[in-house]
């Protein structure tokens, strides 16, 4: 082989194989070892540093500014090449060594160092990459427990601004294809939409859109249309426009919404009108969450390195949102979880495992977004989470939830199923026994409810609880 064919060989194996490639075939031609010495990198380092002879050749060719160096023994030569300021390619053979050895790494060091600065920096951008995407999920964490300023101030350095007021869109497409979508949000609103790859769901990408760029019109949603159009599969769910401070309400909207694109053709659905459970329980029910949640509030923990009360506040957030999942928003193994959700449990004395517990503590949080109960709401005496539901405000609003169950397009025994599953805590497996009915059976008829309410029943962030309270509202009204 000639010494042309050698340099296009070279040139060829680095464009397509990388320096590993590289590196082999120059050890497989040679008949010896070949590598990557670092001059700062001494023999006994972790990992593999390379032959003693090549490193410290290395290390005397960068002692003296020299490019090039031959050290021999009895048995060996070691040839080197400078690469850079402190690493060199380097041959360790036995004597006598490939006749066309020197020149052969001379034409292989400047491909070689080509290639190895363009890896490098594929690693730092994926580090970075990693480090950006990781730094939105913060502020996505940050924006779900109330903590606007920090948030803002995250998202700044990031860009760009966070929206606000605005509508939040859940896309969910093919795991590889989130990057595109982010792009084109990005093009299609000028730069001015806030994407965050969700923590949770690796399918879904979350975006916030400033309002004034999102179409007032349910059936016209340009961005939503050109969003579905990334790939046959790709679904999109969009809120209600909100203030940011309502991103968490906004978040569970724009997640229903998406439950019901799933089912249309057009493949993006807003979410649908309907009364706020906050909004309708504010008044009647401040005090009682205050009380319910003051010994969250009041906390304190024994160890510096113990949950403190804004910690365990996010975890029952994320948990009630997430179940499992949570572990992947908060970055927890299942454990820690468990046992921070133990020691709510013994603070609010509450049994997180049964549904109208759960329900309880989820109406609780959204009733304190700051943390704590306003005007210094909380005091003992508050009244109960059944006084509460006894408010003629939460009767209306029990009803209007419920209405779409008795309409006359609702299937036969929606009302009835979702009592069932409502029973038993939301769990599939004893529903469908109490229904007689196979499993599959009771997630379909679930499913189709999903529909008619306009709700995500089976994954989560679930309307499970919003629906318990509706029933039990109903219930006390008789």
């Amino acid at each position: 082989m000639s010494r042309s064919d050698d340099i296009l060989k070279l040139h060829r194996l680095a464009h397509t194989g990388g320096s590993a490639v590289l590196l082999t075939w120059l050890a497989n031609r040679l008949g010896g070892w070949t590598g990557v010495v670092d001059a700062d990198r001494p023999p006994d380092s972790a990992g593999d540093p390379g032959p003693e002879s090549a490193v410290r050749g290395a290390a005397e060719m960068s002692a003296r500014g020299l490019r090039s160096a031959v050290l021999e023994s009895e048995s060996s030569a070691t040839l080197l090449f400078a690469l850079d300021e402190r690493r060199a390619l380097a041959a360790v053979l036995e004597r006598p060594q490939h006749p066309e050895a020197a020149t052969l790494l001379a034409d292989a060091a400047v491909p070689l160092a080509l290639v190895l600065r363009a890896e490098e920096a594929a690693r730092r951008e994926e580090r970075t990459g990693r480090a950006e995407a990781r730094a939105r999920e913060a502020v996505l964490h940050l924006l779900m427990n109330g903590r606007l300023s920090t948030a803002r101030q995250i998202a700044e350095a990031l860009g760009p601004s966070l929206p606000d007021p605005m509508r939040m869109y859940v896309v969910e497409c093919r795991t590889g294809q989130r990057g595109e979508v982010a792009r084109l949000c990005a093009e299609l609103t000028g730069g001015r939409a806030w994407t965050v790859r969700c923590p949770v769901y690796v399918r879904h990408l979350i975006v916030l859109v400033p309002a004034d760029l999102a179409a007032a019109s349910v059936d016209d949603d340009p961005l939503a249309g050109a969003l579905v159009g990334v790939a046959r599969d790709a679904v999109v769910g969009v809120s209600a426009r909100v203030g940011l401070r309502e991103a968490p309400g906004a978040y569970t909207q724009a997640f229903h919404a998406l439950a019901v694109a799933r089912g249309r053709g057009e493949r993006h659905a807003r979410f649908g009108p309907g009364p706020e459970l906050a909004l309708a329980a504010h008044e009647a029910g401040a005090d009682w969450a205050g009380a319910l949640l003051a010994p969250l509030h009041t906390y304190e923990p024994r160890r510096p390195q113990d949950p403190g009360a804004q910690e365990l506040r996010a975890t029952a957030h994320a948990w009630l949102n997430f179940t499992s999942h949570a572990t992947r928003l908060l970055k927890i193994h299942r454990n820690t979880l468990a046992g921070r959700l133990r020691l709510m449990e013994g603070l609010l004395g509450l049994d997180l495992a049964r549904l109208a517990d759960q329900s309880a503590l989820s109406l609780a949080l959204r009733l304190t977004p700051g943390g704590s109960a306003p005007n210094g709401s909380g005091e003992s005496g508050a009244g109960s989470l059944d006084e509460v539901l006894s408010d003629p405000g939460l009767t209306d609003w029990a009803r209007a939830h419920l209405r779409p169950l008795s309409a006359p397009d609702a299937p036969p025994g929606a009302r009835a199923t979702v009592r069932v599953w409502l029973e038993h805590d939301a769990q599939l497996a004893p529903t469908a026994g109490a229904l007689g009915i196979s499993v599959p059976g009771a997630r379909k008829r679930l499913t189709r409810v999903e529909a008619l309410l306009e709700r995500s029943l089976l994954q989560s962030p679930s309307a499970r609880h919003d629906l318990w309270l509706a029933h039990r509202a109903e219930e006390l009204a008789g």
